[in-house]
Formats: structure tokens, C-alpha cells, sequence
């Protein structure tokens, strides 16, 4: 992590790590990394919170993230978004009782052309219809 100029940049690599190992980033980690690279908690908490990619919070085996955008908007997210709760049984930014999956919508995955879009953990799914759903979801355990 020598090679960034600011230690703050280092933090975003160091949460990734931390994430990687633990599925989310705990309080303790936020002050191991602000220790190891110098700078306040407050810093690192900060760089944290920025970026949605880092989770505060315990998730899911399986992350999905639905595209809520005007663009899915008009191609029908909200089909996706219904038959996503109903299978799951979950409401947006909840996990699932046996900890499978958690439900997050997110403003636009850059998939603009191909939407409904989702993505569950680094998958992408494109023109999604709410029957495919149930078929999808069994591919993710």
C-alpha cells in the first residue's frame, strides 16, 4: 500500500480486502486499517460509507442489486423488483432468513440498453422478465 501518495486511496483497496475475507467491513476493521495506515477512523469510515461496493452491515451469501433507474424504470423494473420480493420473501435492504441473499437497489449498473437489469454478486442479468426470476435465483445457492 506504499505506492499511493495519499493513504486515504490505500483504504479503498484495504476495505476490498477486508470485505473479500469477511462478506462485509466491522468497526474494528475500519480502525485496524485508519492504524496500519496512519490516518483518523473518521477517514477510512468516510472513504466506507462513500462507495456502495462497501458493506457496513452483515449481508448475504449473494448480493443482488437491482437497477432502479428511469431508464429500468420505463422497461419495468418494478415487475423484477416485485417478483424478487416475492420469491425472497425480503424488502429492499433486507437479507433473507437463512442468509442467502440480500436485496439492494442501486441508481444504474451502466446497462442501460439491456434493462430490467440486476446484477447478484459480480453477475450481471439483463432484459430480466419477473417469470425468469424463480430460475435465476435457484442458479445462485
Amino acid at each position: 500500500m506504499h505506492h499511493y501518495e495519499d493513504p486515504r486511496a490505500a483504504s479503498i483497496e484495504a476495505l476490498k480486502i477486508v470485505q473479500k475475507q469477511r462478506g462485509w467491513v466491522p468497526d474494528g476493521a475500519i480502525h485496524a486499517i485508519a492504524d496500519v495506515l496512519g490516518i483518523p477512523a473518521s477517514d477510512v469510515e468516510g472513504v466506507a460509507t462513500f462507495y456502495s461496493q462497501i458493506f457496513r452491515q452483515p449481508v448475504g451469501r449473494h448480493v443482488i442489486r437491482y437497477c432502479d433507474s428511469v431508464v429500468c424504470h420505463i422497461n419495468g423494473y418494478q415487475g423484477i423488483q416485485a417478483a424478487l420480493e416475492k420469491k425472497l420473501n425480503i424488502k429492499p435492504g433486507q437479507t433473507t432468513f437463512d442468509g442467502r441473499f440480500t436485496l439492494l437497489p442501486t441508481c444504474c449498473l451502466g446497462n442501460c440498453d439491456k434493462g430490467p437489469n440486476m446484477m447478484i454478486d459480480e453477475d450481471t442479468h439483463a432484459h430480466l422478465t419477473p417469470e425468469a426470476i424463480p430460475e435465476l435465483l435457484e442458479r445462485y445457492k
